[in-house]
């Protein structure tokens, strides 16, 4: 049995059939914690979600080599929704909301797999309203006419619908103020505490996302770069400079990162 709740072994991913995305990542997400994948636009951090959650073949991707468990099981052949049913839930970049429903019906939509009496239907819209106070307030809104913070509330809000044990969260922080990424990390925070959710978010706001993490990796160019304790990856003198902008001569202008970039040891 594996010691992870998930375990990401060395995959390759290939596009339409030759174009190399992921070049051996390996990670780990253990039972209860959160777990971010960092790294810029293009690094391979959605391809990684959705080579676990196995949404590559809609985009004509394909896992060619590696291996992924989940609890100790291997699940790449599995189904997004044989997924589902184990608990394995993806939210999608840019929150892919249901436009034309209202807020109550997308969440409503997070509990098909479940076949819920409508009194347990209730207790879990309940639950959802308890850590999204704002969704209960905007629960007969159209999704399509909400705020982006809210719209983002309502597909996590949907994937707790369908009781998950991990949640892949691909971008939260996408296009929202920093008062609202801050409010959906606390929730994130909140979720993995009182429901014991475990958490791989892919993250390109570095700062925010070892705030909040437990563990973190860095992508680049599909591959791990570095990996290490939350804390510890937060204080590294080399992710200051390439991710946070700043130095040990202080805050950097964009042209001095660019250029330290062109020398980084990995590379």
């Amino acid at each position: 049995m594996s010691a992870h709740l998930l375990s990401v072994n060395g995959i390759e991913v290939i596009y339409n059939h030759v174009i190399l995305v992921l070049k051996g990542v390996s990670l780990y997400v253990p039972e209860g914690k959160i777990v971010a994948l960092l790294g810029g636009n293009g690094a391979g951090k959605t391809t990684t979600l959705r080579a676990v959650s196995n949404l590559l073949k809609g985009e004509r991707g394909e896992v060619t080599k590696g291996s992924i468990e989940y609890r100790g099981d291997r699940i790449e052949s599995l189904s997004p929704s044989e997924l589902v049913k184990r608990g394995v839930i993806q939210v999608m970049e840019g929150r892919r909301c249901f436009a034309h429903l209202t807020v109550e019906e997308n969440l409503l939509t997070g509990a098909y797999t479940r076949n819920l009496s409508r009194a347990q239907m209730r207790a879990a819209l309940d639950r959802v309203y308890h850590y999204f106070p704002r969704l209960k307030e905007r629960r007969g809104a159209q999704a399509g006419y909400t705020s982006g913070g809210e719209q983002q509330m309502t597909a996590v809000g949907r994937a707790l619908m369908a009781k998950p044990q991990m949640i892949l969260l691909d971008e939260p922080s996408m296009g929202l103020a920093p008062q609202l990424v801050a409010e959906i990390f606390e929730i994130v925070r909140t979720l993995n505490s009182e429901e014991k959710v475990s958490f791989l978010l892919a993250e390109q706001n570095t700062n925010v996302a070892l705030k909040y993490a437990d563990y973190g990796y860095i992508l680049e160019n599909g591959r791990i770069v570095m990996d290490g304790e939350a804390r510890a990856l937060a204080e590294n003198e080399d992710v200051k400079e390439f991710y946070l902008g700043v130095s040990k001569e202080g805050r950097q202008s964009f042209r001095d990162i660019k250029s330290y970039r062109r020398r980084k040891r990995w590379l």
